[in-house]
């Protein structure tokens, strides 16, 4: 059994969502989609951001990270504008400026 348990980590996860708002996580496959990408990255190197504990495992780090509100789920939708604002703050060429008279 997970612990802790898929309804409280929606719970923290969507914790700053106003009322009325669309949750960030509506189930519990989202819950295992973030926490599964978080344990791969652990895997491939990138450091805890929790302390460690005895040989945790990463899917377990992943779980504690999310439970204390260190790791963050964005919608794609975020996800992708923010990707795109990034490679417009990366361009190395300078935005020439048009202006159009009558």
């Amino acid at each position: 059994m997970l612990h802790p348990s898929y309804t409280d980590l929606m719970r923290v996860v969507n914790k700053d969502v106003e009322e009325g708002d669309t949750k960030i996580v509506n189930s519990r496959y989202s819950i295992v989609l973030a926490t599964s990408k978080r344990a791969r990255q652990i895997i491939d190197g990138e450091l805890p951001m929790v302390s460690v504990k005895n040989e945790a495992k990463p899917l377990s780090l992943a779980i504690q990270e999310l439970n204390e509100g260190k790791l963050k789920i964005m919608a794609e939708n975020a996800m992708e504008e923010e990707d795109e604002l990034q490679f417009l703050l990366d361009e190395e060429e300078p935005i020439e400026e048009t202006l159009i008279t009558e």
